[in-house]
């Protein structure tokens, strides 16, 4: 098993955990992010309904996309997976905490109290550094190339009406394609100093209005082009696809996390740190401190309460037109938020009663086309059927994610020109509690407690609403009329002590010191404003505090050098694996792991010994045989110049005649280790498993690499000859064991693709490796089919 150890792992990309990442990765320490979803370059976010209906998370229904939905008793709630965590679908408004919004309260009977142990002052040195690193200016209405915006002008005619305070907010978007430059739209944008992490040339906004599903264009200054970019550059690894599922203390000081690699499964793994900094969302945050709290002891009783939904509110304006009734709004030109009007606050010291709240105008991205057409309700019955049958389905089997269902519930709609979506949002009352319910996540909150604010701001948006000459409408009659937040806050509520917070003012827990928190979960009440900026400039400022020269939990200080890394796995270098030889990867260099995932086919007949006999037809559907194998090697140096280049392999392999699918409990693969002569390579697989029947077996393959014609290369690599032994047979000893069956399996061409796009590395050099790993291969076929 694999013990690797950095300085630092950050759980999670969004914007607490991408700027922890950038700050410790820039001062020298090593960190790791681990990211559940995938990375997403411009270009790769989908369009179509078809893509879209792929674009969510549920692995346990082979789903790997952007969009998380979570439903529970009170609410709705859709969240995001990938690098650059909510950054990616987000409305880009990046408003600060209002001064007077800092609150402290007396707790209430319904734990629905705010208790900021942090002021508008001490943050604000943090909101100028992470405003200057993301880039953020005001939406460009009166340049002309942008000035043609009917939503926005439509917003600031009926807020002029009715007396409202409207305002243009910073956006995280590039219409120029650097400060001080000329905006336009489409211009090329120039890497920063730091690069590029996707390698996509990036455009200026070209006011499409699909910022919520992602940027096709780069415009948005999402984390993945600002933070994790420079994260990198400073040596950050950034893992995707990986999930934490665990975390506990080290006996030696730090932590522990467990995580999984998702698609393909490779299995669990472990990672030592010596910080920890958990940013992986209110929801993702919460349930992995619920889940490890046995590990855990001492944590605060606060440890998820305080949720709130940060006021959120969507509704949506029906055949909308301008002040003057006479030009339809077009609400899909320009990005998706361009303007806010803002609803004081009683704290604010003016007449103003109630609790403070923003309405901004929304654009159309296809995100949201199937609530759009839901609110006009004369139409799309037969899916929303499908959807309320799988809600009662998820009530009774109390399962919380629902992407699986909602990518079922999105159709071919087609947009209404005249509508225009209104975000609403504020302080409502963070009166909720995350829990543990059978092992999943759930939340015990509902709106009553905040009535008087989704009135205000509902009331609020009606006057818009006939100032525009337009049709309000709620959420479609089948949601139920539901809250649906994407701002979900609390559950690690920060406090001044223990019985106040579940951690400090830095993020820092309680009872746990180098343990952080660096997301919304921390937040011990709503933000009232978009909450990305506030959550970002904490996690600055909890960096700040990290990187003052305390000693963290295994006692090493922050300046104390790269990691300290050993890769210890139990495989024989061209031995036994019953040998147990310990190969070693020490020193102060991190090792670089490289994996891939290969699938073949073929036949197995079962009384025949020698794959090659010319009496083996295998060809009835009982000697059918297949695997699919994960091939996984820890350090690519020391594969490439070991003769033997061993690397483990896992999986599962699939013949009728075996019980069906089983899993490979342990399996070795050789990449060109040396043949019978000089030209001669073999690649070799062995892999134990156990049959249906509970007995044990080997699959031993090879394929034989030598020298002839060029034309043999495809079928010579594409070609693997097996024997299936009785029992575990470790290498060297087949001469004396009892073959099974024998027959040939192969990789198919669109099975190759597929292997080729399943690379992936871990390790600071992963491009590097990666490219040595490719040039060996290639050298290896050049020696034995080149000429000569």
């Amino acid at each position: 098993m694999n013990t690797e150890h950095v300085d630092a792992v950050v759980v999670g990309s969004g914007f607490g955990g991408s700027v922890a990442a950038y700050r410790l990765a820039s001062a020298g320490l090593s960190v790791v992010v681990l990211e559940r979803g995938r990375a997403y370059a411009p270009g790769m976010f989908p369009r179509s309904p078809a893509e879209m209906s792929k674009a969510f998370w549920d692995p346990a229904a082979g789903h790997y996309g952007m969009f998380d939905v979570w439903s529970f008793s009170g609410c709705d709630s859709v969240v995001s997976s990938g690098l650059g965590g909510g950054s990616l679908i987000y409305a880009n408004v990046m408003l600060r905490k209002d001064e007077r919004w800092f609150v402290h309260e007396e707790p209430l009977p319904s734990g629905g109290y705010e208790s900021w142990p942090v002021t508008r002052a001490e943050l604000d040195p943090h909101y100028d550094a992470v405003e200057k690193m993301i880039g953020v200016t005001p939406y460009p209405l009166d340049h002309p190339v942008y000035s043609d915006t009917p939503k926005t002008r439509a917003m600031q005619d009926a807020a002029a009406e009715l007396g409202l305070d409207w305002r243009l907010p910073p956006l995280a978007i590039n219409f120029a394609p650097f400060r001080g430059a000329e905006p336009g739209i489409g211009l090329p944008i120039p890497d920063p100093e730091y690069g590029n992490l996707h390698g996509v040339t990036r455009r200026t906004c070209r006011l499409c209005g699909e910022c919520d599903f992602g940027c096709n264009d780069g415009a948005k200054n999402s984390l993945d082009h600002t933070y994790l970019s420079a994260a990198r550059h400073h040596g950050a690894d950034l893992r995707t696809l990986r999930e934490a599922r665990a975390i506990r203390p080290h006996p030696d000081g730090g932590y522990e996390v467990d995580y999984v690699r998702h698609h393909p499964d490779s299995g669990r793994r472990t990672i030592r740190c010596d910080r920890l900094v958990l940013a992986a969302g209110t929801y993702g945050t919460t349930l992995l401190l619920l889940r490890s709290r046995g590990n855990l002891p001492g944590l605060s009783d606060t440890l998820g309460t305080r949720f709130s939904g940060n006021g959120d509110l969507l509704t949506f304006l029906l055949r909308a037109k301008d002040r003057s009734r006479t030009r339809t709004i077009n609400s899909s030109r320009g990005p998706v938020i361009t303007s806010a009007i803002r609803l004081a606050d009683e704290m604010d010291g003016t007449r103003d009663t109630g609790r403070g709240a923003y309405i901004q105008d929304g654009g159309y991205p296809a995100f949201i086309d199937w609530l759009v057409e839901g609110s006009d309700v004369r139409s799309e019955f037969r899916r929303a059927a499908r959807f309320l049958a799988d809600r009662l389905r998820a009530l009774l089997t109390r399962d919380t994610n629902m992407s699986a269902e909602i990518a079922g519930l999105i159709g071919d709609g087609e947009l209404s020109g005249s509508s225009l979506p209104l975000l609403g949002m504020g302080r409502d009352v963070p009166d909720g509690r995350l829990r543990l319910r059978d092992g999943r996540l759930d939340v015990q909150w509902h709106s009553q407690g905040s009535e008087e604010h989704f009135e205000r701001i509902r009331a609020t948006m009606r006057r818009v609403s006939d100032v525009l000459g337009a049709e309000h409408s709620d959420m479609p009659a089948w949601l139920g009329k539901r809250i649906i937040t994407v701002h979900p806050l609390g559950g690690v509520p920060m406090g001044r002590h223990a019985g106040e917070g579940a951690c400090d003012a830095y993020g820092e827990m309680f009872g746990h010191p180098g343990l952080y928190v660096a997301d919304g979960s921390a937040l011990p009440g709503p933000v009232g404003a978009n909450p990305s900026l506030t959550i970002a400039a904490l996690a600055d400022r909890m960096c700040t505090r990290m990187l003052e020269g305390r000693p963290p939990a295994g006692g090493k200080s922050v300046n104390g050098g790269r990691p300290r890394m050993a890769v210890e796995t139990e495989m024989a270098v061209g031995g036994s694996p019953e040998e147990g030889v310990l190969l070693t990867a020490g020193g102060p260099a991190v090792p670089t792991s490289l994996s891939f995932t290969e699938e073949m086919t073929g036949f197995v007949s079962l009384g025949v010994e020698d794959p090659r006999a010319r009496h083996v037809n295998g060809r009835s559907h009982g000697d059918r045989f297949s695997f699919q194998l994960t091939i996984e090697i820890d350090d690519v140096d020391g594969f490439l110049t070991r003769p033997a280049h061993l690397a483990r392999a896992g999986g599962w392999i699939e013949a009728e005649f075996c019980g069906g699918r089983r899993t490979v409990e342990r399996g070795w693969f050789n990449l060109f280790a040396p043949g019978a002569t000089p030209d001669r390579r073999e690649m070799r697989y062995r892999l134990w498993f156990t049959d249906g029947e509970g007995r044990p077996r080997t699959l031993a393959g090879w394929k034989d690499v030598h020298h002839g014609p060029a034309t043999r290369l495809w079928l010579d690599t594409s070609t693997l000859y097996t024997c299936l032994l009785e029992g575990h047979v470790p290498e060297g000893e087949d001469d004396g064991a009892v073959v099974a069956g024998a027959g040939t399996l192969r990789i198919q061409p669109m099975d190759l693709a597929a292997t080729l796009k399943s690379f992936s590395t871990e390790g600071p050099h992963g491009l590097t490796a990666l490219a040595r790993f490719g040039r060996f291969f290639v050298g290896q076929l050049w020696d034995v089919y080149g000429p000569g």
